[in-house]
């Protein structure tokens, strides 16, 4: 874990306490920052349902000190399957490339101590309405809060950023998923690659795709995909009798789908922001690059650039926190914004039913090392860590 107490007497005000907004906070306070995190929700809370991370990512949680826990409860496993039609296409290791799967209720606990543990503020129940890039925020309670750096991680919906203006498009894709964590099954499925990362997609005679994660030994994350405008296949509660016709093998895994509380469809979105920054306000995670979940990268992109941002704030000298982000900005955005257009355009074409498709360049921003100073020479060809 890498601490430092420089910047004395700085301060941040952070909007949303998801996985962008607790790695900025921490890695902030670990460099002598003070720093508030406003959480509008009553309690903390993780909603989600499963990740996968990448390098990028578990570097970054390694330098706030969040690895070892999310270590303890995770896995890797052993192969990224795809397959078509129930035929097997290809089998992906990634060349020795660390990555890890587990549940996001996991990954936002231990995101969430580390911050406690770095002195990180937390208010619940605290929204933050609006901000001003002179560094100042707005909450629904109508308080007013000045800082030296706002971070608006706020999420797609973020009211730091739209306060502000900051241009953007969105575009919706037509499919999208249902997401849930179901007991693993093992028994029951019989025989079987049960401890890979399964990406089942059937096309013929209509578009229904199961992603299946192992988290841990207890735990399994599916992601149910369907087009939009299929009342059936994206309805909720799921449709038990459609989904185990089109995959009789994973019945039992199914069964406890079709039972799971409050199940939701989320359509594949991707939000385009013209710039992350405005004066002493910074943008991480879906508040700045919301993008599909077809490469498995987002909330790696998220970390990276909050960790980044954290970094960046801290070296710049008394007055030149504007400049710093602007640089930070130039040097970070490339990466993520050709994740976001790759991953745009699986999702688009539902080209991952091909296979094979975690090539080098597709894991660019995977292997990318945002711990690293020296990581903007480098270049996706050079040998994985």
């Amino acid at each position: 874990m890498e601490t430092t107490s420089n910047r004395r007497g700085r301060h941040a005000e952070v909007s949303g306490a998801g996985f962008a907004g607790l790695t900025a906070a921490t890695a902030l306070a670990q460099r002598g920052w003070t720093v508030r995190i406003h959480e509008m929700g009553a309690e903390l809370r993780e909603q989600g349902a499963g990740i996968v991370l990448w390098h990028n990512s578990l570097k970054v949680l390694k330098a706030i000190g969040a690895y070892d826990e999310v270590m303890a409860d995770s896995m890797t496993p052993p192969w990224y399957e795809t397959r078509f039609q129930h035929d097997s296409l290809s089998h992906e290791d990634f060349g020795g490339l660390p990555w890890r799967t587990l549940t996001r209720p996991h990954l936002h606990k231990s995101l969430l101590n580390a911050a406690l543990r770095a002195g990180v503020e937390i208010c619940t129940g605290s929204e933050v309405v609006s901000a001003d890039p002179r560094g100042r925020i707005t909450l629904a309670s109508g308080e007013t809060l000045d800082a030296d750096l706002v971070v608006g991680a706020d999420g797609v919906k973020s009211k730091v950023r739209d306060s502000i203006g900051f241009a953007q498009e969105r575009w919706k894709s037509g499919d999208g998923i249902i997401r849930l964590l179901v007991p693993r099954h093992r028994a029951e499925l019989g025989p079987g690659e049960w401890d890979n990362v399964i990406d089942f997609w059937n096309l013929d005679p209509r578009y229904l795709r199961v992603l299946y994660v192992p988290c841990n030994e207890r735990e399994l994350y599916i992601a149910l995909g369907a087009p939009r405008d299929d009342e059936q296949g994206s309805r909720t509660p799921i449709d038990l009798d459609l989904w185990t016709s089109a995959y009789p093998e994973l019945t039992p895994v199914l069964r406890s789908a079709a039972q799971a509380r409050d199940p939701r469809y989320y359509g594949y979105e991707t939000t385009y922001v013209a710039e992350w920054r405005r004066g002493v306000v910074a943008l991480v995670g879906d508040a700045a690059h919301a993008m599909p979940p077809a490469l498995a990268q987002g909330a790696g992109c998220a970390m990276a650039n909050a960790y980044t941002l954290a970094v960046a704030a801290t070296e710049a000298a008394d007055g030149e926190l504007e400049e710093a982000m602007e640089r930070w900005e130039q040097l970070e955005r490339p990466f993520t914004d050709r994740c976001q257009q790759r991953s745009a355009d699986f999702a688009a074409t539902r080209r991952m039913a091909e296979g094979s498709q975690f090539t080098l360049e597709n894991l660019e921003t995977a292997i990318y090392d945002p711990t690293n100073p020296n990581r903007h020479a480098l270049s996706v060809s050079v040998a994985r860590p």
